[in-house]
């Protein structure tokens, strides 16, 4: 019998599949929290499977466990749990956020080209300007992508629907997807979207062709600051910079000079240097920055809980009967690389 405990609020369907499976016995912690703090021996120690966002406290004493799912795509809350050391594979939410962020990505470009935030700003003053500033279309436009995961691919998806160029840059081959997490009718799982594919040694000639750069990368110790003051003045200064990711990728004075230099024409940000931001944050108060406070994709979208659940349903299912597990960290990736 696999024992599988889950430290998460419950999606009805899944659970009650969960519990019509044979070979499985579910528990429910009774107050499912998303932070780390201890949970009862009685209720870890015979675990085999573990749904969470955070470890227990006292996980080293799980000394059944196989397989942890988290309920986030990033798992940085994993790494020094020597997880690879006892045996535990471990998998993420990746892809349960590809659809808001995408669709964030495309209300960005379209209120960047647009100046939405200037008509808002003419709106509030009364202010009756039909400037050409307020009338551009994104239709036409390049948008690159740097690296091409899920959230990547969905944006792509969209992007080519609307007339846009895409273009990609990434470290590899891009490959097809049958072990990520995908919507139905959703992404590019086969990996053909992209017009132009550039890799790592091609950085400069990608940032040159750009109109919209969207930032879809990990935040890695290789990746931290990837976006510097080279890279930004390698953008166009009628481009504007998107990161829906993780803050850090870009390094913070080298964005705050771009956009009060007038490098980049403006920015797009959901990921930041502080949590919550300081209200004294020059980024705050730039005409040229839309700021939103990391809500792009959240465990409050609507479908969140459905999406995590699944996953979780089938990859109970995929390790019962010894296949491949949708959205496996591989030893690399548990180690922080």
């Amino acid at each position: 019998m696999l024992k599988v405990l889950i430290d998460m609020p419950v999606y009805e369907p899944v659970l009650r599949q969960l519990q019509q499976t044979p070979g499985i016995s579910v528990e429910v912690v009774a107050q499912p929290e998303e932070k780390v703090r201890p949970l009862p021996l009685s209720q870890i120690q015979d675990c085999d499977v573990l749904f969470c966002t955070f470890l227990p406290e006292n996980h080293e004493a799980m000394t059944r466990l196989k397989l942890v799912q988290i309920s986030s795509a990033g798992y940085s809350q994993l790494f020094g749990k020597k997880l690879v050391e006892r045996g535990v594979r471990a998998c993420n939410s990746l892809g349960v956020f590809d659809i808001p962020i995408a669709e964030w990505n495309i209300a960005m470009m379209i209120n960047l080209a647009r100046d939405v935030r200037g008509l808002i700003r003419n709106q509030e003053n009364r202010i009756w300007d039909r400037s050409a500033r307020f009338q551009k279309e994104i239709r036409g436009s390049v948008v690159g992508i740097w690296g091409y995961g899920g959230i990547g691919r969905e944006t792509a998806r969209l992007a080519k629907a609307l007339g846009m160029t895409v273009h990609v840059l990434v470290r590899q081959e891009i490959q097809k997807r049958n072990t990520v997490f995908c919507v139905p009718g959703t992404g590019d799982p086969d990996g053909t979207f992209p017009d132009r594919i550039f890799y790592g040694h091609e950085k400069e000639a990608f940032l040159n062709s750009l109109d919209f750069l969207v930032m879809a990368v990990p935040q890695t110790a290789t990746t931290t600051g990837i976006m510097g003051e080279t890279e930004l003045r390698m953008l166009k200064p009628t481009a504007f910079v998107l990161n829906p990711a993780r803050g850090p990728l870009i390094q913070e004075q080298a964005l705050i000079r771009a956009l009060e230099e007038g490098w980049i024409a403006g920015a797009a940000l959901d990921t930041h240097y502080y949590y919550p931001m300081p209200p004294d944050h020059p980024l705050w108060a730039l005409p040229n920055v839309i700021l939103t406070p990391h809500i792009s994709g959240s465990s409050l979208s609507p479908r969140f809980l459905e999406r995590v659940s699944t996953i979780f349903l089938e990859n109970v299912v995929r390790f019962s009967a010894g296949e491949p597990l949708l959205n496996e960290l591989t030893v690399s990736q548990l180690a922080g690389n």
